[in-house]
């Protein structure tokens, strides 16, 4: 007797494509999904903890916040310097260190190349974006006064094409500055949701 091989229907092969593709597509995604969640968090790691633990502590600033400024500043590099001639972590030039030493924390015995150790600039950059934070009470424009200076920020907040409120900024007007806040905001949202 000649046993004939039974034809599957159609419908039976549409369905089994449909599954086999369906889980090919879950297990994309999941590695997907995992490679691109350790590629955030190499690239956006928890360094100097001691130090921004204590001076987000001292200072009543979100740790996240100064996370995202070392991250865009210098990308977590200690003997980084900018154009401008900003060192280390969060990107202090020698004027806002000679205030800060001076008139805010009032250190006598640091010297500019302290900028280059992470606990010193850590500190002074935390102190630094409080002061803008409680200075403005908005976020944009603290980092815009972070980047661009208070004086800077004012005249843009005392100009109606800029401000309709005089406390935000409803257009920033320099592109760098722009730039710069959009990039610590992002990386601020990255921080939060990856370690909050």
């Amino acid at each position: 007797m000649i046993l004939k091989r039974r034809r599957k229907s159609p419908l039976f092969v549409i369905i089994v494509t449909f599954l086999i593709t369906a889980i090919l597509l879950i297990s994309a995604k999941f590695v997907y999904d995992y490679l691109h969640l350790k590629w955030l968090l190499r690239a956006n790691p928890l360094l100097y903890v001691d130090y921004v633990e204590k001076y987000a502590r001292e200072y009543e600033v979100d740790k996240f916040l100064i996370y995202a400024i070392i991250k865009t500043e210098s990308d977590f590099r200690t003997d980084a310097v900018s154009s401008a001639g900003a060192r280390g972590l969060m990107q202090i030039t020698e004027e806002t260190f000679d205030w800060l030493s001076v008139y805010r924390l009032r250190e006598s015995g640091k010297v500019f190349d302290h900028m280059f150790i992470a606990d010193d600039n850590i500190r002074y950059g935390s102190y630094l974006i409080t002061y803008h934070l409680r200075n403005f009470g908005d976020i944009d424009c603290a980092l815009a006064a972070y980047f661009a200076g208070d004086n800077t920020v004012i005249r843009w907040l005392n100009n109606p094409d800029f401000s309709q409120d005089g406390k935000t900024l409803s257009e920033v007007p320099d592109p760098d500055t722009r730039h710069y806040i959009h990039k610590v905001n992002t990386a601020y949202e990255i921080y939060l949701k990856l370690y909050s």
